[in-house]
């Protein structure tokens, strides 16, 4: 039930910030509603379509892509307010990544997968509405800039399917990723806190 609670959250949230971008394009309104869906939904539909699990989720739940247009669309009526959101904005992006990648390895884990396909599954969950987003905007996905994102939805899987193994109750484990995933993005966020980079510069003459 509080895994249902922070999803419907995480989609929420997911879907205002990237109407936001959206109107930093100077996109209509269907283009606005366009990149909400596919920021909030985008990295569980793409999960389900490599796994072969059908329906997608939005599909047997519709309701979640009413949330996500309602959200796409009191941004638009209250966007000139949202910038006094920013930090709150961004603490609810960090748990929706947390609870996105645990939701996908949970997904994924009940199909008797791989451990390592089972990892995968969490941070295309957790990263990937993100990546489309980014992709459909013409920008470098933060994915594959230097902070810490997919790192962070990594760490979360990991500590996921690890706390089972060490004696840890699923519940447990499962919300202890999820805050340890959240304190690390926003320590992250705060610090700066990148990955390094590669860098790779050659004179052909």
């Amino acid at each position: 039930m509080l895994l249902h609670i922070l999803f419907m959250i995480g989609i929420t949230v997911e879907a205002m910030s990237a109407a936001l971008v959206a109107g930093r394009r100077e996109m209509d309104w269907l283009g606005v509603c366009v990149i909400a869906c596919v920021t909030a939904l985008g990295g569980g539909t793409l999960r389900d379509v490599l796994l072969g699990r059908h329906p997608l989720t939005w599909i047997e739940h519709p309701g979640y892509l009413a949330l996500v247009l309602g959200a796409a669309a009191v941004t638009m009526l209250l966007a000139p307010m949202m910038k006094r959101l920013r930090s709150a904005f961004l603490a609810l992006d960090a748990l929706g990544l947390a609870v996105f990648t645990v939701i996908g390895c949970n997904i994924a884990k009940e199909l008797q997968l791989h451990w390592l396909i089972i990892l995968v599954s969490g941070v295309i969950t957790g990263a990937f509405g993100g990546v489309l987003r980014d992709v459909l905007c013409n920008q470098i996905p933060l994915l594959f800039r230097k902070e810490l994102y997919a790192s962070v939805s990594l760490l979360v899987g990991a500590i996921y399917m690890t706390a089972p193994h060490l004696g840890i109750a699923h519940d447990a484990g499962m919300v202890a990723a999820m805050a340890i995933g959240f304190s690390v993005r926003m320590l992250a966020i705060r610090y700066h806190w990148e990955m390094p980079k590669f860098v790779y510069k050659e004179d052909w003459e």
